[in-house]
This record gives C-alpha cells, structure tokens and sequence, in this order.
C-alpha cells in the first residue's frame, strides 16, 4: 500500500481495513483468464470497480518511501495482441479526477495468463504512483518503472511491443473510498494493436446427435453482438427451424471465434448453405474493433446418409455369464437404449431371461457397446440367440443421428457347463509306506487336470487319476486345479498320514547315583503284539511295562542306551532310543589343594559331583577378602588365574551354597584350599 493515502484518508481506511483483505474477484474481466480483449481504436469506459481482489503483483524491486506491495486492488484486465512491432501509448483518465489508479502490463505469449501473480520474467513497465489523477505512458514519461507513494509521475515511458506477442494490461483501483470507473484509450504509440481484417467464416458442420451446427469464424467477435435467438444466421433454402444460437466460451469470456446454432429438428442427408444477416439486435457478429460479419456471407456443408446400426461380434462368453456385451457396428444413442431391456430377447435352453440392458456410454452418450444382463448365472452348457426388437419405450437402439436398427438382428452364443474340482481318494497303509490313489470324475467336459502335492509346487500331476506312495507321516497338501476350456475350479485337501504303529517311552535322563533306581514309562501305541526292552547294562525283558534299574559305571560318568522295539500284527516294526547318565558318585565336596600346572591331575578349583545340586553359587577370595572367582555352574571350574593372569601361590577361602535336587534341603559350607604351582 502506498503512504499517500494512509496519511490523507486516516479514519476512512479504518472503515475500509476490513474489505481489504484478499477476496476473490467473480466477475469476468476481473481475472488474467478471462481479460476483455481491446482494439487500439476504440475508447473503453468502464463505469464502475467492484470491490475486489488484493493478489500480489511481481515487479521491479522499488525502494522509495512511500512504497508498498503492488496488488491488483479492484481490478480490471485487459488482453490485446501486437499486429506491428513498436511503441505502446494509452490514458487512463478516472471518472472521478482525483481517484488513484495504477496499473502494469505483462507479455504472457505462450504462457498461462495466471502466471503473471508468480512469474516475474513476465513483467513489462508499470506506474503505481500514490497520486490521484489521469495516468498512463506517454512520450512524456521519464522512466519505464513508477514505484509506488506519493509525488512519483503518473505518465511511464511508453514500452516497445514486439510483433507477435500477447500481452496483458492490469488496471488496478486503490483509492478505497470510491467504486468509480474510468476511461482507457490507446493513444500516441507506434505500436498497431488493431486487429487487422472482418470477420468470415471458415467452415461449418452439422452434429445429428445435438441437432446443432458449429460455425468456426476466421476471428473472435464480441459475445454481446451475438444475438441468442439465432436471428444472425438463416438457412439459403430447406432445412430445419433455427431456435437459438451460442458462442463457445461466453459464459466466462468477452469474445469468442466458434458457435453452436441450434435446430429445432434433425436434418435429414444432403447439401445444405447457412448464410448470414442482420440479427433483431440490429448487427451481425462485430470484432472487437466493431468489424462486422458480413451479411450475406454463406457456407455450405454435406451430410451423409448416417450408418447403418447392426449388432457385430460379442465379447468372448467366460463361465457363468450374468451378463454378455454385444459389440455395434457403430456409436447409439445411449437414451435409447430400454433399461429394462426389453430391446432384446433370449432363446435357448436352459432357459434364461434378460432383466436389463445399458450401454458402455462416453462422454457424448454415446455407446459403442451394449450390456444385457441376465436374471441369473448361466450355469450349464447351452446354445442362445440374442434377438434385437422394439422396447418397452416404443423404439428399437438408435444411432447417433437417431438412425433406428433394423429389427429382427440375431447374435448368438455358447455357454459351458461349470466344473467342480472335487476328487475322492482312497488309502492303504504297509507299515511306514502309505499308498494313495487320487482320482477326478472328469465331469461337465472336464479336459485338464494339474495336482499339486506339496506346498513348494515341486510334485505335479497333469493326468486324470494316479497313485502316490508316501515314506512318511504327517498332514499332506493336496491342490487339484481343474478346466474345460472354459469354466475352472480349484480345491485345497489336507490328507492326514496317521502313524498307526509307535515305540515311545519316556525316562528321565539323569545323572543317577549309584543307589537310584532308573524307572522308564512306557508310551506306545498301535495293535502291538510283542515288546523287547534293552537296558543297556545287560538286562532285558519282553514285558509292556520296563523293569526298573541301576547302573554301576566303571568310568566316572557313563551313559547307556535303553531301546524299545514294538511289533503290531501285521508284522510291522517300530524302535525308539533314550539315552542316561550315569556317575560313580554324588557326593559332593571341594579339594583342599589344587595345582593348575595342566598335567591333568587336580589343575582346577571346584565342587566336585555336584550333579544333585541346583541353585549352586560357588565363590573364591583371596587373603586380603577380593573375590577372584565366581560360578553358579559347577561344572565351571576355576583354573587359578585371576584376569587372565596366574594367582599367587597360596591359601584361598571358598564358600558354596547350593539346594539338594531332590530333597530341597539348603547346604552352607566353606573352606579353604592352597594354590600350589
């Protein structure tokens, strides 16, 4: 904002703050996109500036005092092409004299109108003075760039326009206080901003769907000078009642180059000229510059007999159709199709009834495809014709120009029957091998046929029926996928391999003592005939249940097998091995000297047989109190160093604590022990 008008208008800017924040601007020439297009002949006087706006507008850096961000405040746009390379002059002259209007022009050629609030590199010349009054570019301007504020000129250098290029002109209105117009002529330049030729028209066509012929004009003419009621154009001879007329784009835009006139009635083949005249608003179509249409200026177009509307291929039928798409041989009208439909009828067996149609519909409804549904899945294998009449809305399928279909056009297709991927199986077992024979019914033309027998997809199968020896037991995956060309099933069995023959026995692993008694459990199953227990200490028996046993190890520890072998009655066999512990002893004490030299005799520190000790924490100091070894694992021995490196010689304190396994008493002893090399 310009410092001017803050220092002369104080109070009525408090009213105005709060209308000038940014609002969107509606109306059209408000906008970059929509600017009013302008002739370098013609005067424009616009009356009055709706309140709007308040977007930045990129420019030259400015510096003076005074200066603000240059906004489009209340604006105004207007677009004009360069015809002839050269200087730009214009006035904008307010209706009220002292109202502030400043403005900025861009060359947006090739670019998107909005971009002149972002893009910088579009920039012209401009003139934002904070003084009220006439303003514009002139030969007496001094510089190109007027920054904002008060006592800046209000005339810019005019800018050189470069043949070609599109420009646009911001008028921007920030006295906040009037919504008075102005007055902008263009005027002193060398530039030719003027559009150069009239109006003529280029070509014509007709469009059967809408009943409407667009007209392509060789230049944009104003959209006011259209008259709506169609009176501007009339046919030479023949054809349909003109009802009213519209230019392409109007609804958000000045001007325009192409339009729709629209028939009361469709127009049948043949030739046909269009030719224009005055309209009741007393003027043909005028350009910009007030260049007329000429009267008189005619164009003639062709139209062709339309297509011929026939039923073509259908797509392919899969399995179960509820629905079928039949193809045309060209677009129909999408309104014409029967929804219930009744456009169509079905024969053949089994029976089937079509309960609705609807076509594949563009953004032109229009179809080139047509969708008949079904009351239900076609399940079964059968021969039907689809047959084309007059529907329930008193018509058969039109064409794009309203053309009927012929009646009585046929369409015919095949279903196949749906198949099952059910399969029996039947089992027999020798012992640890299991044989399975898988077989499929081939039914409903089933012809192919893939088993997949194990989750990974290694073991396939591509015939009808086989056989499958297994070698073990368990939960087996079985997968058969089946087709007839047309209809698929798949089906995923699990088939459980149950061992039938079991040599199981527990037993507690030990360590025993010399004086436990080693009881085994016996966990078989199956029809079992006869038992053979091996001990592994040179006892046997043949009884179901084991015998209970000691061991007597000649070696301080000693493990033995026990093994059960099971016969059932048909001759099948089954074995199962446990391995214990046994040990010459299970006291439990510490050494009174130990000498870890590695000559293998006494060379560690520990609880000796401690295998009936749970929750044991055995601890070394020396004689000074330092703790140098620690385990709760006896079997954890210490090896008379202390962080890697060799103890003194010497006695040691030891301390052990630990719970008897199976009578839970709790022990406390401690010692010593001398360390000797």
């Amino acid at each position: 904002m310009q410092l001017k008008q803050f220092i002369l208008y104080p109070i009525l800017l408090l009213v105005f703050a709060a209308t000038a924040t940014a609002q969107d601007c509606t109306e059209i020439g408000q906008n970059p996109s929509t600017a009013f297009p302008v002739c370098g002949t013609k005067t424009f006087s616009q009356e009055s500036v709706p309140i709007c706006g308040h977007r930045g507008i990129p420019g030259p850096a400015c510096t003076n005092a005074g200066d603000g961000t240059h906004e489009d405040t209340n604006p105004y746009w207007y677009k004009f092409t360069c015809y002839k390379g050269g200087t730009l002059g214009f006035k904008i002259t307010p209706k009220v004299l002292s109202d502030d209007y400043d403005w900025q022009i861009f060359d947006i050629t090739g670019k998107n109108p909005d971009a002149v609030y972002t893009d910088r590199s579009l920039y012209v010349c401009m003139n934002w003075s904070g003084e009220g009054g006439v303003t514009g570019a002139s030969s007496a301007g001094t510089k190109r760039d007027v920054c904002g504020g008060y006592g800046q000129p209000l005339f810019s250098s005019m800018p050189t326009l470069i043949e070609g290029h599109e420009y646009l002109l911001l008028v921007s209105h920030f006295t906040p206080y009037s919504q008075s117009g102005y007055d902008l002529v263009f005027t002193g330049g060398t530039a030719d901003i003027t559009s150069p030729g009239i109006p003529s028209i280029v070509h014509a066509r007709y469009n059967c769907q809408s009943y409407t012929i667009g007209v392509k004009l060789s230049k944009k003419v104003l959209c006011k000078t259209l008259a709506t009621d169609g009176s501007d154009f009339a046919f030479a001879s023949g054809g349909a009642g003109i009802s009213g007329i519209s230019g392409i784009g109007c609804a958000n835009a000045f001007d325009f180059d192409s339009l729709l006139i629209q028939l009361n009635g469709p127009l049948g083949p043949g030739d046909y000229s269009v030719v224009t005249k005055t309209g009741t608003d007393g003027n043909t179509v005028l350009d910009v510059c007030g260049n007329p249409l000429a009267v008189g200026e005619k164009v003639d177009f062709h139209i062709d007999p339309p297509p011929v509307v026939q039923l073509g291929n259908m797509a392919v039928v899969g399995c179960a159709p509820d629905k079928i798409k039949i193809g045309l041989s060209t677009p129909i009208r999408c309104a014409s199709i029967a929804a219930d439909g009744s456009d169509f009828t079905i024969t053949g067996s089994p029976a089937a009834i079509i309960t609705g149609a609807t076509g594949q519909c563009n953004s032109n409804n229009l179809a080139d495809t047509v969708v008949i549904q079904f009351a239900q899945p076609l399940y079964r294998q059968g021969d039907y014709t689809i047959t084309l009449k007059t529907g329930s809305d008193g018509n058969t399928v039109q064409g794009e120009c309203g053309q009927g279909a012929s009646i009585g056009q046929t369409v015919v297709f095949h279903t196949a029957d749906t198949v099952s991927a059910d399969f029996s199986y039947n089992l027999s077992k020798n012992c640890k091998v299991s044989t399975v024979n898988f077989s499929h019914d081939g039914a409903n033309g089933v012809n192919s046929w893939r088993w997949t027998l194990d989750s990974a997809g290694v073991d396939v199968q591509t015939v009808q029926n086989f056989t499958k020896v297994y070698g073990d037991f368990g939960e087996k995956y079985v997968r058969l996928a089946v087709s007839n060309g047309v209809c698929s099933d798949s089906v995923l069995v699990f088939i459980n391999l149950e061992k039938t023959l079991g040599a199981v026995f527990s037993v507690d692993p030990g360590p025993y003592c010399p004086m436990d008694i080693v009881t085994a459990k016996n966990e078989s199953f199956g029809s079992i005939t006869s038992y053979a227990w091996d001990y592994g200490n040179g006892n046997t028996s043949t009884a179901p249940d084991p015998v209970p046993q000691q061991y007597h190890p000649v070696n301080k520890e000693q493990d033995y097998r026990i093994r059960l072998i099971v016969v059932d009655n048909l001759n099948c066999q089954d074995t199962a091995d446990h391995y214990i512990k046994a040990v010459t002893s299970c006291y439990i004490d510490v050494p009174n000297a130990f000498s870890p030299n590695n000559d293998g005799v006494n060379d560690y520190l520990y609880p000796l047989s401690a295998y009936k000790a749970i929750d044991l924490h055995f601890t070394v100091y020396n004689r000074l109190g330092e703790l140098v070894f620690e385990t709760t694992d006896w079997t954890h021995k210490w090896d008379g160093t202390v962080k890697g490196k060799p103890a003194d010689v010497g006695t040691y304190v030891w301390m052990l604590k630990y719970t008897v396994k199976d009578t839970g008493k709790k022990v406390f002893r401690k010692g010593t022990a001398t360390l000797l090399r």
